[in-house]
């Protein structure tokens, strides 16, 4: 912890637009174990983002998602109720942050262009972090 968690931070609280990746990404991994990574790829097929989250799981390029897109796909899911608790941002701010990690975290929790099973253990938050904003 200390000077290479500070970085970690401002990488990655630039690149949520000042909100702070970290703490949204560690309950985001603990939501998407046991099962939640699919729930979340079906949900967000389900609410019309079917080619959106398939380049994400794809091998190749990862097309964007707006906030308003995940915010029509997801509504009031309990898993966005449980991140905005968690992390202290509203719907409007949790669906903007989602919008620039999803991508990147589905598109690393997807090596392969292949979902894991259900009971894969998830990657740590750092490792995460490193991938998914160039660290």
């Amino acid at each position: 912890m200390g000077l290479l968690d500070n970085i970690v931070g401002q990488v990655a609280g630039q690149a949520l637009g000042g909100g702070n990746a970290q703490s949204l990404v560690g309950p985001l991994l603990q939501a998407l174990g046991n099962g939640g990574l699919q729930n979340l790829i079906g949900q967000l097929t389900q609410g019309g983002l079917g080619n959106v989250v398939q380049s994400w799981v794809s091998t190749g390029a990862n097309l964007p998602v707006s906030a308003d897109q995940l915010q029509q796909a997801l509504g009031s899911s309990d898993l966005a109720q449980k991140l905005a608790q968690q992390v202290g941002l509203n719907g409007a701010d949790l669906h903007g942050a989602l919008a620039n990690v999803l991508p990147g975290l589905v598109d690393h929790l997807t090596p392969g262009g292949q979902v894991p099973q259900a009971d894969a253990a998830m990657p740590d938050v750092g490792s995460v972090l490193g991938k998914i904003f160039g660290g």
